[in-house]
């Protein structure tokens, strides 16, 4: 038999868009375009900022990455992220917007622990498996800690992200999706004790993208202070779950920004 997959719960769906601006066609504008884009660029983020459904968006001005901005979007569905992509290809903004790079996942939390419980329980696939499942996965829900996980609010101070994507290494020996879910549960919740050291200091907001983009999670850490995210993945990646299973992609680094600041950016001087 192969290797049982572990429960899933998924909350918001996720879109991290990585711009460059034209800044030679930009410049070309003369004073009061450019102006004008400005505050119409302001006035399309506020906008997104707070939708009239769940979810809500934010800019972040880019330290190196080779690019200028990410937009990070969380949406109730798909279709609501699409349209925020059309927005701002719609909007005056748009046409001076490169992208660099997106990633869509959704948000998710790993039911790593309910799934070996279940396992020892019932045989998997059965109805009585499924009913333990169901059951772990409405507690699991119903919990605060749960519902920020799916359902992010990052506190406004924390202005400092860092946003990667990673997948589970799938060569021998080391291939993650090969291992017993009671192996992999005791390998993730010794990952989970090693990120409750950095609690109120690091937010975390895991997200999978297993068939929904190339890489299987996106990592997004925010944070007061930018040397705790250094600190964070430097520990991390000592952990079983990193050091042999962990593969990465490249690392964004930005700092949050208003719409007011992002309208500046843009104005002349």
């Amino acid at each position: 038999m192969s290797a049982l997959p572990p429960a899933t719960l998924e909350g918001w769906y996720a879109l991290h868009q990585i711009f460059s601006l034209d800044w030679l066609a930009f410049h070309r504008l003369d004073a009061g375009e450019r102006t004008r884009i400005a505050e119409a660029a302001g006035e399309i983020l506020t906008e997104l900022a707070a939708p009239s459904r769940g979810g809500w968006s934010a800019a972040f001005q880019m330290v190196g990455g080779g690019a200028d901005w990410m937009l990070i979007h969380f949406r109730e569905t798909p279709d609501e992220l699409a349209e925020v992509q059309l927005r701002l290809r719609r909007s005056a903004i748009g046409p001076y917007l490169k992208l660099e790079y997106d990633f869509v996942s959704v948000t998710e939390a790993g039911l790593y622990h309910a799934t070996a419980e279940a396992s020892r329980q019932a045989d998997p696939g059965t109805d009585e498996y499924r009913k333990i499942i169901e059951e772990h996965a409405a507690a699991e829900r119903a919990s605060p800690h749960v519902k920020l996980r799916l359902y992010p609010q990052v506190p406004e101070e924390m202005r400092y992200v860092s946003f990667y994507p990673m997948t589970k290494r799938r060569v021998h020996p080391d291939n993650w999706y090969t291992l017993p879910v009671e192996e992999r549960n005791r390998l993730m919740r010794e990952h989970g004790y090693t990120g409750r050291n950095f609690a109120n200091r690091i937010y975390q907001v895991i997200t999978g993208s297993v068939g929904l983009d190339d890489w299987e999670w996106g990592v997004t850490l925010f944070a007061r202070d930018a040397l705790d995210i250094k600190r964070i993945v430097t520990d991390m990646r000592y952990d079983e779950a990193s050091s042999r299973y962990g593969e990465f992609g490249s690392f964004y680094t930005g700092i949050r920004i208003t719409p007011e600041a992002w309208a500046a950016a843009l104005r002349p001087e």
